[in-house]
């Protein structure tokens, strides 16, 4: 008996034992979102609390996905009970503090864009064996309204299960709210028994705090459901025509958004690029928006399209009204659009202009505007771009808008965004994602229904001073218009006069807010953050007066932001011109700086300073490539074979030189390795794999199966070369094969053979498998909801084939082989000697443990081919 007992003891022991090994050695105890929206502006604080459970120092990460429009404010560390707080500085202070304190140079810098909506903060620090540290950061927002609702958006992204785990939203609207809704990636079942939702007509709160049991993938694994997007949407109530004025400590904001107006008609002009680099996927997305966009025109708009490369064609010589016989003849032309050639920006909108200058029967009460669609700098016609704004600014000259959306990162963001600022219109960059095409649309429905005109908001002049932005050339249907000022003197009644054009009067609004009683809507409200108007305004005039810089002349600029510097400081805003120092242990690497990120930073460095130093000369400032250079390494398709390849590889070589000069010498020079074999972008995590298959050249290498796919991928390496030369690739349904060498394509099906040769471009569909040849470049096979192979022919300096797959989210967790593994079976994780470097990883895939290094390499990836690549780089013998 006793013996049982203790060998029970000794199997219950052994259990714990087992449970604590599992756990992590870095353990996040509690993880609180807490978020309070007052009047549209959004206060965030989440707080995450770490111990390190190991018997040795471990270092402990914090990691944030907060919005682009958001605005850092604080940050601190507590390490076991010792603060360490985020101080907040002049951008060029901070960073001249930081080389002064660390001497191997210039900060990565803790905040980098994620995505289109998305910004990533992160820091790390080392504690003690069971020690405890508390991450606390504080972002603010204003929500802006697109297409009739407020978004507030939560990443939640814990990486491990989290004993406390909680989000709270509240929020309040003394206009009332018009409806409420939340929407989440991940939820289930069980986690939607976790969320609950309490509302009355001005007031919700919002709770999601599941337990670890709800967390759980299933009841099995320690594996985390948290992972997606937590959405709350809502809408407020409008009654007073001029809209709603609140106040609060002397400070006023006035929002503005009609509603149920007739909407003017639109005269609409599609520029679209359809040179060489726009080819494949991005034409394909682009057609694919321009057909749906098509359908939304209204009866009474007019509408056409100019599409250029280093041509400017128009689709009509005159705008057409939009009736079924004009637009689906437009469908019919959009399905024709391909890509090839150099990119003629200027000669393209000046010929927009020029149409719209000249176009009779026009509705006289209507909006004129030009979107224009590009992918890349011009390198046909005019390329100088400060010419290039100015002859558009010049020609457009008050009359209409012009909307820039830039397409992936070859194309320079401050270029567009300063001639659409300087035009009336705005910028906005398009994600290269399996979405791109939901975003155009997207965009265009935003701008689709102008239904006021010439707005202005006037407010007493002698009472009211730091007034924002109150003139307004269009409204949007589902915007709304904020403006915010301070009061000067003690005034008991706010006037407001609006004055703006509709589609069928001119129109005049009037309202009188009573200060006193507005004030008072306000007290008592325990949960509303501080001068929450006082820092909105602030928010707003810092955001405008950024924006206003941007299309400024030089000396008119260094004022601007000056004025956004100020008010930076002065109310603790990580802004583009403010850093904050994050202060650490003494033990520990100091001063790191986070920085606010902007669209121009995310980049490649050539498009950068491209949009920078592009000029009239034959040779580069700074030893920077020519405007010739730059202008023909745009022009990719139309070289002959392999010359795109060796410009790449001297523009790269030149770029990365020039930005080490231009640094002072303090940021080392990347070192550019050659082509990988393989370059793997996967989605879970989101990382960029180089992989090399170590080995003789053999008959086929097991690539890549999955049954769930009907997909599966065979190699073959090249004599002579460590590059693979031939692919073989197998689909179930349809029963398809097709192989791929540097000679060229043969697809069978049915016993019949299809030869397609890589000197001509051509398409061909069998039972819904898409296959394409785009000449000399790359060959593409894609299904609807499937993973789409795509392969480059790579001509310099060796002959070879580059494999590599978009939209990797569809494969399933069945997928297996030496590349399928990486895509279910690949985990990273930090090395447990506490002097790994930062460009040191460790990557565990199919059981097998791999030391990983950052490096960069050349990229065969069409869709990215503008420099090298910074990947995680490995080697495996098949």
């Amino acid at each position: 008996m006793e013996q049982r007992t203790l060998l029970a003891l000794l199997v219950f022991s052994s259990l714990i034992v087992l449970a604590e090994a599992q756990k992590p050695a870095i353990e996040i105890y509690s993880l609180h979102v807490d978020c309070k929206v007052t009047s549209r502006f959004a206060h965030t604080v989440i707080t995450s609390r770490i111990v390190n459970r190991a018997n040795e120092s471990r270092e402990a990460t914090f990691e944030v996905e907060l919005p682009k429009t958001a605005f850092i404010t604080n940050f601190s560390m507590s390490i076991d009970g010792k603060v360490y707080p985020g101080v907040i500085k002049e951008k060029a202070a901070a960073q001249k503090e930081y080389d002064t304190a660390v001497s191997h140079g210039q900060s990565a810098g803790l905040v980098k864009i994620r995505d289109r909506k998305l910004e990533l903060f992160h820091v790390s620090v080392s504690i003690a064996a069971a020690s405890k540290v508390t991450f606390e950061l504080t972002y603010e927002e204003l929500l802006k309204r697109q297409l009739g609702k407020f978004e507030l958006l939560i990443k939640v992204r814990p990486k491990q299960l989290v004993k406390h785990y909680q989000i709270d939203v509240h929020i309040f609207e003394p206009q009332g709210i018009r409806f409420l809704e939340t929407d989440s990636t991940f939820m289930t079942n069980e986690l939607t028994e976790a969320l609950t939702k309490v509302q009355n007509e001005t007031k919700a709160h919002i709770l999601f705090k599941p337990t670890i049991d709800q967390q759980k993938v299933n009841p099995e694994l320690d594996e985390t459901l948290l992972n997606g997007d937590f959405v709350v949407r809502y809408d407020v109530k409008r009654e007073a025509t001029a809209g709603d004025i609140q106040i609060v400590n002397g400070y006023f904001v006035h929002y503005f958004a009609p509603s149920e107006m007739p909407v003017f008609p639109k005269n609409v002009i599609f520029v679209i690029d359809r040179s060489g680099s726009m080819a494949g996927r991005k034409i394909e997305q682009t057609r694919d928006a321009l057909l749906k966009i098509l359908q939304d025109l209204r009866p009474e708009d007019h509408f056409s399209f100019i599409t250029f490369s280093n041509r400017v064609e128009e689709w009509k010589s005159s705008l057409l009204p939009a009736t079924e016989e004009n637009v689906a003849s437009a469908a019919t032309f959009v399905q024709t659009l391909f890509a090839r050639g150099g990119t003629d920006i200027n000669g393209a909108l000046l010929t927009a202009v020029g149409a719209l200058d000249k176009a009779e029967d026009l509705p006289e009460r209507s909006v004129s505007m030009v979107i224009l669609l590009t992918d890349g700098q011009p390198t046909s016609g005019e390329t100088n771009v400060e010419e290039i704004q100015e002859n558009i600014q010049k020609a457009i000259n008050g009359k209409y808008a012009l909307f820039c959306l830039g397409f992936g990162f070859d194309v320079s963001y401050k270029f567009l965004e300063k001639m659409a600022l300087s035009n009336g219109g705005i910028a906005r960059r398009i994600y290269e994602n399996a979405d791109a095409a939901l975003q155009l649309q997207g965009f265009y429905q935003e701008v689709a229904t102008p239904i006021l005109m010439k707005i202005e908001m006037q407010y007493p002049e002698n009472a009211i001073e730091g007034l924002t932005k109150n003139n307004f050339a269009l409204f949007f249907e589902g915007s709304e218009i904020v403006v915010s000022g301070k009061i000067r003197n003690e005034l008991d009644l706010l006037p407001v006069e609006i004055k703006a054009q509709s589609h069928t009067s001119d129109l005049t609004l009037k309202e009188e807010a009573n200060v006193k009683e507005k004030e008072q809507i306000f007290q008592d409200q325990r949960y509303i953050f501080g001068n929450f108007i006082e820092r909105l305004w602030a928010y707003l005039t810092i955001q405008q007066l950024l924006e206003k810089a941007i299309s400024a002349p030089e000396e008119d600029q260094k004022a601007l932001e000056a004025q956004a510097l100020e008010l930076s400081l002065q109310f603790s805003f990580v802004t583009p011109l403010t850093s904050m120092v994050v202060t650490k242990p003494a033990d520990q690497q100091q001063g790191e700086l986070a920085n606010k990120p902007t669209e121009a930073d995310n980049e490649k460095p050539s498009n950068r300073l491209v949009g920078t130093f592009l000029k009239k000369s034959t040779s580069g400032p700074l030893g920077m490539p020519s405007e010739d250079v730059l202008a023909t390494s745009r022009m990719r398709a139309g070289s002959a074979p392999g010359r795109w390849a060796e410009l790449q590889t001297v523009s790269s070589r030149k770029l990365f030189s020039g930005v080490s000069r231009l640094m002072g010498g303090v940021r080392a020079q990347p070192v550019v390795d050659e082509h990988p074999q393989f370059l793997l972008e996967l989605a879970k995590p989101s990382e960029t794999i180089c992989l090399n298959i170590d080995g003789k050249p053999q008959p086929s290498v097991h690539l890549l199966s999955d049954p769930e796919q009907g997909l599966t991928v065979m190699g073959k390496l090249g004599d002579g070369t460590n590059q693979f030369v031939e692919f073989r690739i197998n689909y179930v349904n349809p029963p398809v094969q097709i192989h791929v060498s540097t000679d060229g394509i043969v697809v069978s099906h049915n016993n019949e053979n299809t030869r397609l040769p890589w000197t001509e471009s051509a398409t061909s569909t069998i039972q819904g498998l898409r296959v394409s040849v785009e000449k000399e470049r790359s060959f593409t096979a894609s299904l609807p909801d499937t993973v789409t192979v795509k392969i480059s022919l790579v001509k310099f300096p060796d002959v070879f084939l580059g494999l590599y797959f978009l939209d990797t989210n569809h494969f399933s967790d069945k997928v297996s082989g030496a590349l399928g593994q990486f895509y279910s079976k690949a985990q990273f994780r930090d090395n447990s000697n506490t002097n790994q470097r930062a460009d040191e990883r460790l990557l565990t895939v199919s059981g097998s443990e791999h030391k990983v290094s950052r490096m960069y390499k050349k990229d065969y990836r069409l869709e990215s081919a503008r420099g090298p690549v910074s990947c995680w780089s490995i080697d495996l013998t098949p």
